[in-house]
């Protein structure tokens, strides 16, 4: 009996090896596909964060207040926000109003999908990400999934919008010449095949429900969420992304994220990009994205004003210090239940595009220089070194203090060329332990002035001092180093 049982186990150790050296073959496979270029290279994109949640649109404001979270918040199992969410709902709603009665309040009915592409396109961003589903499991185009782990219709066609909101921006955004991606929830708080049977909620719902959304649409881009429940094997991840770029329709274009598992956030940058979520973005080496949204939230908060939106200025810089670094953008939006984007959000993706028209070249397929930033003199102040809500504040950080040193410039490159990012206007910029080849040429984007260059020592200095106000446009200036 002791040798039966010790064979037994044997057994049982040897097929573990076995997959676990399978799965570790299957995750180096998988590494050699390398991340497509065309990412990379876009360095801008936009977030969308739609769905049931617009409805409520409510979030206490402040660093990680998400509307979109707000049926989780309701239930009572997040920490810190219950109370004040419950008493918004009880008020407004009535205290047993079910979340799942919001869903005949998100009508869409002033959805203009060609005007959204129209504004994203005028932004300058090369790719948009939409919520195909968001954790409350509500999905945007018509998927049987989605019905039937539920028992009751939840997907925009067969629910009140009857349309395919999903669809008609995809068609919209292409035919803008903008690449199509799609934001993906592996889990569902609420679900009840979920919460009833883990596994059994991967083999028929999230497995199916991803290859038809796949399948049907063909996105360029899959920013995978909701992964930290479970790990990459119990989510069957390796398997998905092997059927995803070996079998699928877009097996050669789509670039995925670095969600799939508790596991693997951070890691297996082969396959996929790092993200950032309201952090500090990660440095030259790896290809990563930071996502924000022009307010604290995602999803459209109500609860938000003008001045919890970040200025246009901002945006850019924000933008320029990601750029200089080797990251992406993806900056959200949180559009109405009714399907309008804000104006106030409109405005500043229109002030991005002005800035981008004259200074793009600067952005869009470049890489780091040898220096991402050039900064002042004195102790650089401490930062958080972390992706998530690391409170990293670039806006401070070019900000002149008594206390620490300032960042003077941002860098990028591109061959024959390097661009030099100026936060604030000087007469007189200064490039330290840089000397152009002979023979370059300086100029600022934007305007055809001529600007004149100097070697000082080991130093580059270039004049501005002849321009004027309205030479070049507003926003941050950029010289371009020609040579």
């Amino acid at each position: 009996m002791i040798k039966r049982s010790i064979g037994i186990l044997f057994l049982l150790l040897s097929s573990s090896l076995v997959f676990a050296q399978k799965y570790e073959a299957n995750w180096a496979s998988l590494n050699k596909r390398g991340i497509p270029d065309w990412f990379n290279n876009a360095k801008f994109g936009i977030f969308i964060h739609w769905g049931v949640y617009a409805v409520p649109s409510y979030a206490v404001v402040g660093p990680g207040g998400y509307s979109e979270w707000y049926w989780y918040n309701l239930r009572g199992t997040k920490e810190g926000s219950h109370s004040q969410v419950q008493a918004f709902h009880d008020k407004n709603y009535g205290k047993d109003t079910p979340y799942e009665n919001f869903e005949s309040q998100f009508t869409a009915s002033l959805y203009n999908p060609q005007q959204w592409a129209e504004v994203f396109r005028r932004s300058g961003a090369k790719y948009v990400v939409l919520t195909s589903k968001h954790h409350e499991g509500y999905c945007l185009w018509d998927n049987k999934q989605a019905n039937e782990s539920w028992g009751h219709s939840w997907n925009a066609v067969t629910g009140t919008p009857k349309r395919d909101l999903l669809g008609d921006l995809t068609e919209a955004v292409r035919k803008e010449g903008l690449k199509m991606g799609y934001y993906y929830s592996l889990y569902e708080w609420f679900n009840p095949l979920w919460l009833k049977d883990r596994q059994r909620y991967v083999k028929e719902v999230m497995t199916p429900q991803f290859k038809d959304l796949v399948t049907r649409y063909k996105p360029s881009v899959i920013f995978s969420d909701g992964e930290w429940e479970m790990s990459d094997t119990a989510w069957q991840s390796p398997s998905l992304l092997a059927w995803l770029f070996n079998e699928s329709p877009v097996k050669n274009e789509v670039v995925v994220d670095d969600r799939w598992g508790s596991n693997t956030r951070g890691k297996n940058n082969g396959a996929t990009y790092l993200t950032s979520e309201y952090g500090s973005g990660m440095q030259p080496g790896v290809i990563w994205e930071e996502s924000q949204g022009i307010g604290q939230s995602y999803g459209y908060n109500r609860m938000e004003t003008a001045d919890d939106y970040k200025k246009s200025s901002d945006l850019i810089l924000m933008l320029v210090d990601i750029v200089s670094r080797g990251g992406n953008l993806l900056l959200d939006i949180g559009p109405t239940a009714d399907g309008r984007i804000p104006v106030i959000m409109q405005q500043k993706l229109l002030d991005i595009g002005k800035w981008l028209d004259a200074n793009g070249e600067a952005i869009y397929d470049t890489k780091p220089w040898k220096l991402s930033q050039q900064w002042s003199s004195g102790k650089k102040p401490e930062t958080k070194g972390e992706a998530y809500m690391s409170g990293y504040s670039i806006t401070q950080l070019v900000k002149k203090s008594a206390e620490h040193a300032n960042i003077e410039l941002f860098f990028t490159r591109k061959p024959g060329a390097l661009y030099c990012f100026v936060p604030a206007y000087q007469p007189q910029v200064l490039i330290r332990d840089y000397t152009p080849a002979k023979g370059s040429v300086v100029s600022v984007l934007g305007t055809s002035k001529a600007v004149k260059w100097k070697q000082q020592g080991k130093d580059c200095v270039v004049d501005l001092s002849g321009l004027r106000p309205g030479d070049v446009p507003d926003g941050m200036l950029v010289m371009k180093i020609k040579g």
